[in-house]
């Protein structure tokens, strides 16, 4: 046997890091070999700075879209950086033995959904078949109660080899990553062959997954390595957080408890081993009781109490994860976990975010990313919390500086680039400001996924700037419709973004001369008033959009009526439209409103259309006193008489009732005519129309029916509220069986 000293750790693992370095300590090899990507040691030097907080992660990615990634992260108990802390304090080399990120992410590559082994012939992989024989009912909770909480080095050093061959004897060829895990063993054991060249194998200390320690035992054995795939790749150190640790994404052996786990680090450092089981419960009573609900000191002492006891009923000294989790739903939560739920996720998963030197193994994007968070003095909301953040964008007359008074305008710049690179620093939010739109409210909250996104975007250009650029050009040449193009220019002038803008300009205009839908004038026309209407808070020039609106304004106008040849299923979407272009029309004075209201005052006198769209037309005109109260009273007797259908009348009313209701509640006249119609109705005559009738009113707000009600009771010389009693009381189950039958049945249409 050879003399290579062995350590099989658990990533992640609290008591591995803690045992590990007694073990280092006891050996003081020469060299230490750690199982991690082998071209990830050019960042070591910066892993051991003083600066460098965990969690953190070397991250690598392809340098060719689609992009793929993997990451190799770091808590402050994982062994491996608690074995390159004491490499780098006791001045000992550290190599790293697994294969390279790129070969990885080769592999990754090559697997394909044809690889794949039905799930009908896929037999239980080790840690399926661990759950099923651990009696814990998770392989979590029983590496927790068998190794986290031993009591000497000698236990977990012998129980995690066991564990691993134990779990190695588990393995099937038929596994989905048998092969990888052959093939990584294969240039794990040519590491530790070159190493024993260099150093003496008795002074050799190899850190690796316990899984492997039996696969690599026999590292003396000649071999021949096989070629191994490769995929043009880079890496970088980045910051990462418990959150993510607890998620295991892209990452196979982490645990979902990140900050419960440290409180067993701190335990260990501490030499008490009931630590973790105090801390855990008095930090569920403190976020308890932060949070307005009731916590006693008792009840953490009974839940304790109960911790320890269900530890030994389980096989155990000390509470585990489960033990506590039982003890807390019953004693803190009072046999309900949904009670503690957040304070339990808080308690177990945790905020924290790691941090890294300034410059430290940053992509181009990365170092202008934070250049321009120091300079935009946004750095403070780099947290995990989220923060809100509203800017105006005004300028500031009382500041010193030009780069001060348009400060909250640069940072509304530069928060929407990083929006258009999905990097999910900031979300924006709605803001009342009537109109205005020198008013901003974001939502800043920093995740490891954002560094993510922030690093895939070095593909698109070395600064978020020209990333942003690229990105707006690709959703330019990707766009399927003309409002595709103007959400682009939206977003190019809310970027202050100019070449941007003015790309996207050239390519609306050459889109507007071609054949497009209603819809798709209407929803452009909408974002090109919007844009307008900035006006020059953004300093960013938009007086070539006026001329493109016009002309896509004349030619809405133009195809309206034809439009509305429809079905009640495409009339809401062209309602919508409609809605739109009124709207950008009451916006700017310098579209022709005779040219809009006689658009709308065609489809809204037309028999051969869309009834609703007729109704809705008429409802816009209504809304803009541009038909009075007799008119309206006799379009309603018109469209609402004993000779129209009935599923047309009631669709015109609907449309009607789209807009400005309480207008339309208002008018005395309107429900005298729907009184006078409904009682012109025969018995079939009125059940037809009770179906249309009811989806007219569906959405009506429980007052707007009261009013309605007082209405009608005007009408018929009766007490309002007594009326509006009997017109909203619910329904019997006989009469809402009834009607329900009314809402199936076809009428033979």
């Amino acid at each position: 046997m050879s003399g290579v000293n062995f350590f099989g750790i658990r990533h992640l693992s609290p008591a591995g890091g803690f045992f590990l370095e007694k073990y280092l300590d006891e050996i003081r090899p020469e060299c230490v070999l750690i199982e991690a990507p082998c071209d990830f040691e050019d960042v070591l030097s910066d892993i051991v700075r003083s600066e460098t907080k965990p969690p953190f992660a070397i991250l690598a990615y392809t340098k060719e879209p689609p992009v793929r990634t993997i990451l190799y992260p770091f808590a402050e108990y994982s062994p491996e950086y608690r074995a390159i802390l004491w490499a780098h304090k006791n001045g000992v080399p550290v190599r790293f033995t697994d294969l390279p990120s790129e070969t990885f992410l080769a592999l990754g590559e090559a697997k394909s959904e044809e690889d794949k082994i039905p799930e009908e012939n896929r037999e239980p992989n080790v840690y399926e078949k661990l759950d099923i024989q651990s009696g814990e009912g998770s392989h979590e909770t029983f590496w927790e109660r068998a190794l986290e909480h031993c009591a000497d080095f000698s236990g977990y050093h012998d129980g995690s080899n066991l564990f691993g061959a134990e779990i190695r004897s588990f393995s099937s060829k038929n596994d989905e990553d048998f092969a990888e895990l052959q093939l990584r063993e294969v240039f794990m054991r040519s590491r530790l062959r070159k190493a024993a060249v260099e150093f003496s194998p008795e002074k050799i200390v190899v850190v690796t997954g316990s899984y492997h320690v039996e696969g690599l035992k026999n590292w003396e054995e000649a071999e021949t390595l096989p070629e191994f795939p490769k995929t043009e790749s880079l890496h970088t150190l980045m910051p990462y957080s418990y959150y993510r640790l607890s998620t295991c994404s892209g990452y196979g052996a982490g645990n979902k408890a990140p900050a419960y786990y440290e409180l067993i680090w701190n335990g260990l450092e501490r030499g008490e081993p009931l630590y973790a089981a105090n801390a855990y419960l008095t930090k569920i009573a403190a976020f308890q009781r932060e949070n307005g609900f009731a916590a006693s000191s008792a009840q953490v002492i009974e839940a304790l109490r109960l911790a320890c006891s269900l530890a030994k009923m389980r096989g155990g000294e000390i509470p585990v994860l489960r033990d506590l989790r039982d003890a807390a739903e019953t004693c803190l939560g009072e046999g309900s976990f949904a009670a503690i739920s957040t304070a339990t996720a808080d308690t177990e998963i945790g905020t924290k975010i790691g941090e890294l030197p300034e410059g430290v193994s940053r992509t181009s994007i990365q170092d202008d990313f934070y250049r321009e968070l120091k300079e935009l003095k946004l750095e403070k909301y780099r947290t995990v919390t989220a923060q809100d953040v509203k800017l105006d964008l005004r300028e500031n007359r009382r500041a010193s500086s030009e780069k001060s008074a348009f400060l909250d305008l640069n940072r509304s710049f530069f928060l929407h680039k990083l929006r258009m690179l999905d990097i999910g620093f900031a979300e924006k939010r709605a803001v009342q400001q009537d109109g205005a739109t020198w008013a901003e409210m974001w939502t800043l909250r920093w995740t490891p996924e954002a560094e993510i996104r922030l690093v895939e975007s070095a593909l698109r250009g070395d600064t978020v700037e020209l990333a942003a650029s690229f990105a707006l050009k690709e959703r330019v040449e990707n766009a399927a419709a003309m409002s595709d193009i103007a959400e682009v220019i939206e977003n190019a002038f809310l970027c202050g973004m100019s070449a941007a803008l003015q790309y996207a300009v050239s390519a609306l205009q050459a889109t507007a001369v071609d054949a497009v839908s209603f819809e798709e004038l209407a929803k452009t026309a909408f974002r090109l008033s919007n844009i307008i209407g900035y006006g020059d808070i953004r300093k960013v020039d938009n007086s070539a959009l006026e001329p493109i609106l016009k002309q896509i304004y004349y030619r809405a106008c133009l195809i309206l009526p034809n439009t509305c040849v429809c079905d009640d299923a495409a009339a809401k979407p062209i309602a919508e439209a409609v809605n739109m272009l009124n709207s950008a029309e009451l916006s700017r004075d310098f579209l022709d409103t005779e040219y809009w209201l006689n658009a709308l005052s065609e489809v809204a006198r037309r028999d051969d259309l869309n009834t609703v769209l007729s109704g809705f037309a008429a409802a816009i005109l209504l809304e803009r006193s541009k038909i009075t109260n007799e008119e309206l009273k006799i379009e309603v007797s018109r469209r609402l008489s004993k000779g129209v259908p009935a599923e047309l009348g009631a669709g015109w009313f609907e449309g009607l009732t789209m807009k400005n209701r309480y207008g339309l509640i208002a008018r005395l006249s309107l429900w005298e005519s729907v009184d006078e119609y409904i009682n012109s109705l025969d018995d079939e005559e009125f059940k037809r129309a009770l179906v249309f009738l009811r989806r007219a009113f569906a959405d009506f707000s429980a007052a707007e029916k009261d009013s309605i009600a007082e209405n009608l009771g005007e009408i018929w010389g009766l007490n309002g509220a007594e009326v509006s009693e009997v017109v909203n009381a619910e329904l019997d189950t006989a009469s809402q069986e009834q009607i329900a039958a009314l809402d199936d049945f076809d009428f033979d249409f």
